[in-house]
């Protein structure tokens, strides 16, 4: 076998691609794991403040949920995301998950399970 010719596996997967390819596509993927990281580490801060409501409304006997500001939030959120050309409508579902994970943890708090 001449070892100057490349792998016969790595070029089957690869399919040959040329290596300014490859490595545009290692640049573009470690911008992606950076953003990520960062989406990870927001996504921490954020659910650090909501914890924060979370308490406050128990200690003041308020509803874990606040169907008005939830609102106003999916709005806004859909509005930033139509100006930042992301699809509105996936905004909004991200929004709601997170919305639903932030009441669960506020009704878990409330129940003094925390």
């Amino acid at each position: 076998m001449n070892n100057s010719a490349p792998d016969e596996a790595a070029t089957a997967t690869t399919g040959a691609i040329d290596e300014n390819v490859t490595a545009e596509l290692a640049r573009l993927r470690d911008s992606i794991d950076n953003i990520d990281a960062a989406v990870v580490h927001m996504l921490a801060e954020r659910f650090k403040c909501t914890q924060q409501v979370g308490h406050l409304k128990a200690k003041h006997q308020l509803p874990p949920a606040d169907p008005t500001r939830e609102a106003s939030q999916i709005a806004r959120l859909r509005e930033l995301a139509e100006n930042a050309k992301l699809d509105p409508a996936f905004a909004e579902k991200l929004l709601n998950f997170i919305i639903a994970e932030v009441i669960r943890h506020h009704e878990t708090i409330a129940a003094g399970e925390e």
